[in-house]
Parts: C-alpha cells; sequence; structure tokens
C-alpha cells in the first residue's frame, strides 16, 4: 500500500477490500460520521451491499483551538472526554458546559439536514460497522461506540483508513473489532495521509445517503 490515499473515495475503496469479509453478513449496517466519514462509508456499504446511515458525533475542541478535541458528544447525552487533558489544561467545568451546548445544537441541526424526518436505522441485533476517514485523538469515534453499545448491537467493527498507533489500540478495548489501513508512527494529522482532503458539504452528505441503499 501506498503511504496516502487519493482521496476519500479511494480510501473507502480499500477500506471496503480490508471488511469484504462482512459482504455475506445478514442485516449489515454501515455508519459514517460525518462529514468526512461519509463518502468514506458510502464505498463501503456499496461494496459490502449494505444500508447506510449516518452517525452525528461532536467533537469538543479546547476553547482556545477547538481543533484538537478534548471530547465528544453523540444523541442521547453520550459523552466521552479526555479527563487527562482538561486536568493539564486547567479547562474549567463552565468552558466544558458552553461549548458542549453549542455542539449539542450543532449535532442537532445535522441530524435534521441529513436524514430529515427520517428515523435513524434500527441497530439492536445488527452488525455494525462505523466508518470514519481517520482518527487522530479518537474521542468522536469513542463517543460513537459508546452510544452503539447502549442500543445493543450483536457487533461494532470500527473501520478507519489511518490512525495513530495508540489511538487505534485504545479502540481495540471498546470496538469487537478495528480494521484500520496504515497506523503511522508519526502521524501527525489525518489530512496528510490523503493526496485531496477537501472539506466534505452538508449537501454531499445529503446525496450520498439519497444514493445508498437505505
Amino acid at each position: 500500500m501506498s503511504n496516502s490515499f487519493r482521496d476519500r473515495k479511494d480510501a473507502g475503496q480499500a477500506l471496503a477490500e480490508a471488511l469484504s469479509h462482512y459482504r455475506e453478513t445478514p442485516d449489515l449496517l454501515v455508519l459514517g460520521l460525518p462529514r468526512g466519514g461519509v463518502p468514506v462509508a458510502w464505498e463501503v456499504a456499496q461494496a459490502l451491499d449494505a444500508e447506510l446511515d449516518v452517525l452525528v458525533v461532536r467533537k469538543l475542541g479546547v476553547p482556545w483551538q477547538p481543533e484538537v478535541a478534548m471530547g465528544a458528544i453523540a444523541g442521547n447525552g453520550v459523552r466521552v472526554m479526555h479527563d487527562d487533558m482538561v486536568r493539564s489544561l486547567n479547562i474549567s467545568p463552565d468552558d466544558i458546559e458552553a461549548i458542549a451546548r453549542d455542539e449539542t445544537t450543532e449535532l442537532e441541526r445535522r441530524e435534521t439536514t441529513y436524514r430529515g424526518h427520517r428515523p435513524p436505522l434500527r441497530i439492536e441485533g445488527r452488525t455494525v460497522i462505523v466508518v470514519d476517514d481517520g482518527l487522530a485523538t479518537g474521542a468522536t469515534m469513542q463517543a460513537a461506540v459508546k452510544a452503539l453499545r447502549a442500543q445493543s448491537p450483536e457487533r461494532i467493527v470500527v473501520a478507519v483508513p489511518v490512525s495513530p498507533p495508540d489511538t487505534a489500540e485504545d479502540m481495540e478495548q471498546l470496538a469487537d473489532e478495528v480494521v484500520c489501513l496504515m497506523r503511522p508512527p508519526g502521524f501527525g494529522a489525518v489530512g496528510q495521509w490523503y493526496q485531496r482532503f477537501d472539506q466534505t458539504s452538508d449537501e454531499e452528505v445529503q446525496a450520498l445517503l439519497g444514493t445508498s441503499k437505505s
């Protein structure tokens, strides 16, 4: 494998190949974490002939450095925090709650934007593959897995093109299986492992969901 993906489509096709043993799994569900995980998840769902849906999770960014995740939230009040980071950066509970309120509003907006009035697909008893375009701290994926566990799936598979080794190892403690194509020691950021890493728009997510099996 080369040391980068052309784009999310290329990453999704490579990931689908690594997940091909799930192709005959009955009632298989693929969930993409929006926005960037959805184009990757679409390729996986198409290749595995599975239903596709979104699982909206929002990063809780450090107040003065929002791109760095100190935690994440998912639906039904699920929250995951990197407590060591919060302590070391001396982030106040008030700051955390203010950011969580803002991100909850955005989470609800995205749920409505992507799904409209269509309810989320059933999770209980199903094998669920959760896809993102890569992991950094892993906070959003941890929140996703925690939210899914509460809905009693048969099996949770975390599938990503790239992740730092330690984040992938942490994920292996939470998911039933982790499929990660690259675990580079000198990770840096997700985008550096793609030749093209444009922002995914709400409209693209809506279009992909509209052309999926679901």
